[in-house]
């Protein structure tokens, strides 16, 4: 005989004949019943009711949302409905199903009275083949057979793994053009003019770094540094961060061509999402009035003011990890460890950047948390608002939680920390962090560099083992139970159907937010791979090396250590296109200020064409950024320390009194410590590199976008002569109907 195909199976723990849950369960399962369900129950530990729905609930919704195109069909030639469909339109009416309690599903479940709900994994030959051919780590390189996925879990789910394939494949792009500058940025490791000067600075003696035990300190101690620094902070970096920009742009345009191709080859490129909603309502309940759309402008207000006062907390999470660096400094450098000591300051950014990792992981918990809240005061009218709502707000939240603290290295660090004898102190007690006199894009990369290993790596297994131990897991113990009972009498023979879904019960759950937790994960990493590549042209690399991995792990997860997911219908991403967008214009703008701020390319080129040596005098053989370093040092007078600083230690080889002046990194005056004209003239032309920058870099992107167009010609040529064909066949039957 043909074994029994049921759409979703319910799961309830066994209550008492009587109590008030058993009450409940049976009134539900009742109300399933009068809409013509047929109903299994097979008891183990647990009770599992398998519903399948009657065909006539089928058989209307092919009607009310046949194809227009194919209106002129006789009503009465079905098709099979696709396993997908039945599953998401059984969810809809299970979700939909109010008891005379006036209770639905996600109620009962609240109160324990069902504990799961979920389709079946069928032994089907689809399955296997994806099984087979997509999860399977050896598969890496191989192209997605994304028709089978939207077979399987719907288009939704398929659109995904299209994005994601099509995003990873033009990243290898990005990612050679990355690994490129930074090669060269290697090449020149030594080469570098002002790593030269500071290399060979032996008797620039620094100011302290700190209060506590800091000692004055030689330039030339910091020559690699300063080489690392050149490594990343070249012209290179300017070229590839006007690349990025312009990659972005592509790869979005491009996403919309493929897209389209997609969705028309599975004929839902005009589909409308309303009326398929509306059409499951009324196969639902006939009497159902169609909730009307409203806007509330006070309840917008709160929400955006609560949402503001959550952005407030995250960037307050950053100000306590810039407090963080600064005691970690003064506490690494009175260290007794001479490593610790010495390598105060960068020790500092990486166990902060380790910290920051950490707090990432933790307020991802509570952002998602504060964002349900929110999205529930809002009431929206359906699902896909809902979802909507939620991206927008747990977007905004991540990116603050993943972005602030490198928004203050970039932009902020050693640039409000005051000068000697006027710091601006923590607590009126610890000196902000400074920058290094060949400047702060290094903090920046080694920040970045850490939060992308550590969320590629740790993140990702975590991801992968978690479900798979708690599978691994619950596997020992139906083992276990069989075991005991073989042990025991003989058991009656077992129903197959009980197998299959103690099998399916035993996978991890899934809910409604488990593709969109893996779309948040891919859309931070885009933003990390594009708002601040400048400072991380490895970003493309890492992300690129990673979405390899990812869309295999997504793959098994899905296939063998997850329940099968309620498939939903969609014809693009949704508002995921409008965030990417917006990470575009944000990558514009980030690299703009990274090189315009954080680098050093602006004064080096300032000093180049109106202070150098090539200025002054009409030398070929000079390179014209020598004197740069000594340039953008100031002078300090040590007298001038404030009056409770306890004057350092000098260095060795420097008698006490012999020590007059140090030197710090800033454009001020020996006398007074005002600006000098030089800060103002480079000032004015960070700003003018700036605006130039981002004005070209939009106008590309703007050029862009109208070169490639949104919808290939193909796919407008094709619903064209489809609708040809489809007048032409109406004309022609009117023809012949006058005729007859």
């Amino acid at each position: 005989q043909e074994e029994e195909k049921w759409d979703f199976v319910l799961v309830s723990d066994i209550h008492e004949v009587g109590s008030e849950k058993e009450i409940k369960r049976k009134r539900f399962l009742d109300e399933l019943s009068k809409k013509g369900f047929t109903i299994k129950k097979i008891e183990d530990k647990k009770l599992f009711y398998g519903v399948r729905a009657p065909e006539q609930i089928f058989r209307k919704y092919q009607w009310l949302l046949r194809n227009p195109d194919s209106r002129l069909q006789a009503p009465d030639t079905h098709q099979d409905v696709p396993v997908t469909t039945r599953i998401r339109l059984v969810n809809f009416i299970l979700q939909n199903t109010v008891t005379p309690d006036l209770e639905k599903l996600h109620d009962l479940m609240k109160k324990n009275v069902f504990e799961a709900t979920f389709p079946l994994h069928e032994e089907e030959e689809i399955r296997e083949f994806l099984k087979e051919k997509w999860a399977r780590w050896r598969e890496i390189f191989c192209l997605q057979p994304i028709e089978a996925i939207r077979c399987y879990f719907g288009e939704k789910v398929a659109l995904y793994f299209a994005w994601l394939g099509w995003y990873t494949y033009l990243l290898g792009i990005a990612a050679v053009a990355g690994l490129v500058v930074f090669v060269a940025g290697i090449t020149v490791f030594n080469s570098s003019q002002v790593s030269k000067e500071i290399c060979e600075a032996s008797t620039t003696i620094m100011c302290p770094l700190c209060d506590q035990q800091c000692p004055f300190w030689l330039l030339s101690d910091t020559c690699t540094y300063a080489k690392v620094t050149h490594m990343i902070d070249n012209e290179g970096t300017v070229l590839f961060a006007m690349f990025m920009a312009i990659w972005a742009t592509v790869f979005l345009e491009l996403w919309k061509r493929q897209r389209a191709t997609v969705v028309t080859d599975w004929d839902l490129y005009r589909w409308d999402e309303e009326e398929e909603e509306l059409a499951m309502e009324l196969i639902n309940n006939l009497q159902h009035k169609p909730r009307r759309y409203q806007h509330s402008y006070f309840r917008s207000t709160i929400i955006l003011l609560l949402v503001l006062v959550v952005i407030a907390v995250l960037i307050g999470i950053a100000h306590a990890l810039v407090i963080y660096r600064v005691v970690a400094t003064a506490l690494f450098t009175q260290s007794s460890f001479e490593f610790l000591h010495e390598q105060a300051n960068t020790m500092a950014v990486m166990t902060g950047a380790v910290l920051h990792y950490i707090t990432i992981v933790i307020m991802t918990k509570v952002n998602r948390r504060v964002a349900l809240y929110l999205c529930d005061l809002e009431k929206p009218r359906t699902f896909s608002q809902r979802e909507n709502n939620f991206t927008v707000k747990i977007f905004t939240f991540q990116f603050f939680t993943n972005f602030s603290s490198l928004i203050y290295i970039a932009f902020f660090l050693g640039r409000i920390n005051g000068h000697p004898g006027n710091y601006v102190r923590v607590a009126g007690k610890w000196r902000l962090e400074e920058c290094h006199p060949s400047g702060c894009i290094t903090d920046l990369f080694i920040q970045m560099a850490i939060i992308m290993l550590l969320k590629q790596t740790i993140s990702n297994m975590m991801e992968y083992l978690c479900p798979w131990m708690r599978y691994k897991l619950r596997k020992q113990q139906q083992h276990l139970n069989e075991r005991r009972t073989m042990l025991g009498e003989e058991e009656e023979a077992e129903d197959p159907c009980k197998r299959q879904w103690l099998s399916n019960y035993q996978l991890c759950e899934v809910n409604v937010f488990s593709l969109f937790d893996e779309f948040l994960e891919m859309v931070i990493q885009y933003s990390f791979t594009t708002i601040f590549v400048a400072a991380f042209p490895l970003a493309p690399l890492l992300a690129f090396c990673n979405n390899l991995f990812e869309i295999r792990l997504d793959a098994i997860k899905m296939m063998r250590l997850r329940r099968r997911m309620v498939p939903r219908k969609a014809n693009d991403i949704g508002i995921w296109l409008q965030v990417l967008e917006a990470i575009g214009i944000l990558a514009v703008i980030g690299n703009g200020l990274v090189i315009a701020i954080t680098s050093d390319f602006i004064p080096v080129q300032v000093y180049k064409y109106t202070y150098s040596p090539c200025m002054r005098e009409n030398s070929t053989d000079v390179d014209c950024s020598t004197g740069y370093i000594n340039h953008s040092l100031s002078v300090f007078r040590i007298q001038d320390f404030e009056p409770y600083t306890k004057v350092p230690e000098m260095l060795p080889d420097f008698a006490r009194d012999e020590v007059k002046e140090c030197r710090y990194r800033d454009y001020r005056n020996a006398d007074d410590y005002s600006y000098t004209v030089q800060f103002w003239h480079i000032f004015a032309a960070r700003l003018a590199f700036l605006i130039l920058f981002e004005h070209v870099a939009l106008c590309v992107k703007l050029i862009a976008a109208w070169y490639v167009p949104d919808v290939p010609q193909s796919v407008k040529n094709t619903f064209r002569e489809r609708k040809h064909r489809n007048l032409r066949k109406e004309l022609s039957m009117m023809e012949y109907s006058t005729e007859v």
